[in-house]
């Protein structure tokens, strides 16, 4: 019997149409349920409301900003900037043509002025890039097969309101979608990339569904290994175990190299699954001072496969604030002199931009270079020496708006 073909109306701009799901599978009491507890901790209580109408929207095209999502302060931010990380990689490296030498012939920040039709394929590969890692498709160690699971919206709803199940006008009107291989997912998504995309979407929610479906609720709740009781927390701009879940496939809680055993002479050493590999897309955090004691519970530090990841791009959780710090040059890592001295972005969902430059080299004026408890630096400028320790860091604008609402 052939497969059912999933078909939507093509034009994004339809009058607003919102054109039927056709296939896939319905989504059960049971399942919106153990969606909404393992991600928002109750399924029996209005979801926050961010996370019904926040759209995947890309900034003006052709323009300095264009490789940046918009979207204002709120607790989709970990999983957009998550995306924007991975947005970027892919403009300024899986995109560009290499020569021999390891050269573009065109300027690297050519690549950041993206045409409408570049933004929307940056977006649906990076997309189909977190899915199939949560499916295990880049783990070659792996016995079983991938398979990626999507979320998308439909017109009918399938668990009615009750004691147990509060209706949020997203999770009871889903259909799931599998898909067992990284092409069929990237075509099935670059398709159906506009239901991510409309005004008043819930294009981010729509994005954490799939991952918690590909990487299954079960295995999330394992991965939080008791520390968290559901994957989103409270916090203003939402949790590091997000970011976690897209850089690794994993929402795991701990940031260190490998598996390290706890336990003392009362209890048997159990294991704490951190980071298994090197990845694509690193993570610095910086926590901050005592004012930020609720984000400081049970601190955990990035190792060096999220510090020194393949690629020059960093989600960053600063003070609790998460952004992205990246270099153009794809080289930076592995170039000692490349790394001497080198310019450095820091972007948010927010519209935040900021340039910097970055000095690791050994300065006859000791006072040039900062520490991480220099209390002149800024909180910036201390994430970034979390990485390069005792670097001078010289401002070429504005210092970022940590309190900024974007529209």
């Amino acid at each position: 019997m052939q497969k059912e073909r999933v078909l939507y109306a093509r034009n994004k701009l339809l009058n607003g149409a919102k054109p039927a799901v056709v296939g896939g599978t319905p989504i059960t009491e049971e399942l919106a349920s153990e969606l909404r507890i393992t991600a928002f901790g109750t399924a029996s209580c209005p979801t926050r409301a961010e996370w019904i109408c926040s759209p995947l929207m890309m900034r003006t095209p052709d323009q300095p900003l264009s490789y940046g999502l918009a979207a204002p302060r709120n607790g989709t931010r970990s999983l957009l900037s998550g995306l924007q990380a991975h947005i970027i990689k892919w403009l300024l490296f899986d995109s560009r043509p290499i020569t021999k030498d390891n050269k573009s012939g065109v300027p690297p920040e050519t690549y950041l002025r993206p045409s409408e039709d570049r933004q929307e394929e940056a977006l649906w590969r990076a997309c189909s890039e977190v899915l199939w890692r949560c499916a295990g498709g880049f783990n070659h160690q792996t016995s079983s097969e991938p398979l990626a699971k999507v979320a998308l919206p439909s017109e009918n709803v399938y668990v009615q309101h009750n004691s147990r199940y509060y209706q949020d006008g997203v999770t009871e009107k889903l259909h799931i979608f599998e898909l067992k291989s990284l092409e069929d997912l990237q075509i099935f998504l670059k398709q159906y990339l506009y239901l991510f995309q409309s005004q008043e979407c819930p294009g981010a929610m729509l994005v954490l569904y799939s991952l918690m479906l590909t990487r299954g609720c079960e295995n999330i709740k394992k991965d939080l290994d008791g520390k968290l009781t559901h994957l989103v927390s409270s916090h203003v701009e939402g949790s590091l175990n997000v970011i976690t879940l897209l850089l690794t496939g994993r929402a795991t809680p701990y940031l260190h190299n490998g598996i390290l055993y706890v336990g003392d002479e009362d209890h048997y050493a159990m294991p704490q699954y951190g980071v298994l590999s090197r990845s694509p897309v690193g993570l610095l955090v910086w926590y901050g001072g005592e004012e930020n004691s609720k984000i400081n519970v049970n601190k955990q530090y990035p190792g060096s496969r999220l510090k020194t990841p393949a690629l020059p791009i960093w989600i960053t959780s600063c003070s609790g604030h998460y952004g992205v710090l990246f270099n153009t040059n794809r080289e930076l890592l592995r170039n000692y002199h490349a790394e001497r001295r080198f310019d450095i972005h820091y972007y948010t969902c927010g519209g935040c931009h900021v340039l910097l430059n970055v000095d690791t080299r050994a300065h006859d004026d000791t006072t040039a270079a900062m520490r991480t408890d220099d209390i002149t630096a800024t909180p910036l400028e201390k994430l970034i020496l979390t990485k390069w320790q005792d670097a001078k860091i010289t401002w070429t604008g504005p210092g970022p708006n940590f309190n900024e609402s974007s529209k």
